[in-house]
């Protein structure tokens, strides 16, 4: 019985080293969904299947969410939970339609991860270039990817030669908001607006 207990303990440290060995590294993570996005966009798709390819790598590699919620800053305190959910679902739909449509201007784009840094237990930083082309210079871009769960990272932004687009994105939105004297129904209109059209 000791010896089935010996051998029983030593398979489940086993599985616990093997498990955590095969978490995915931050590095991978951005270089693997890069690859990915240039493997969409190098096909020859419409621009609208591209978009749609972009819009799944998207769902799976980004937190939308956590984007959706920073995105909106101090305006978030405001709402009840079903005015942040309305919200979420709409935030979702433009980041989707702004990100893909974006991205799918581009024609194999060629990203090289270079390092990461480990900001804390929650958010590493992922430099890489998009490298550069006869037409467009190199571009500096690092990946800000929260860890929490080293199983499945996620971007929560993306900072391009020295630029967050997190940041800005949360500023304009401040800005559409503040406006309007605070009524965050004016952003709402924005981005269905953004939405809707083709």
């Amino acid at each position: 019985m000791k010896k089935i207990n010996k051998y029983f303990f030593i398979i489940t440290l086993s599985f616990i080293f093997f498990e955590n060995s095969f978490a995915t590294q931050p590095y991978l993570f951005v270089q693997q969904t890069a690859d990915e996005a240039s493997e969409a966009l190098n096909k020859r798709l419409s621009r609208e299947d591209k978009m749609k390819k972009l819009m799944i790598i998207a769902k799976k590699t980004v937190d939308i969410k956590g984007i959706g919620f920073y995105s909106l800053g101090k305006h978030r305190k405001g709402l009840g939970e079903e005015e942040k959910k309305e919200y979420i679902e709409i935030f979702e739909q433009y980041f989707l339609k702004s990100f893909s449509s974006r991205l799918a201007e581009y024609t194999d784009p060629k990203i090289r991860v270079d390092s990461q840094k480990v900001l804390n237990e929650k958010y590493t930083m992922v430099s890489s270039v998009l490298l550069a082309t006869k037409e467009k210079p190199e571009i500096k871009i690092d990946w800000r990817v929260i860890t929490k769960n080293p199983d499945k990272p996620l971007i929560i932004d993306v900072i391009i030669e020295g630029v967050s687009l997190a940041k800005v994105q949360r500023e304009e939105f401040n800005s559409i908001i503040q406006n309007k004297d605070g009524d965050i129904n004016a952003l709402l209109l924005n981005l269905k607006e953004f939405i809707s059209k083709d």
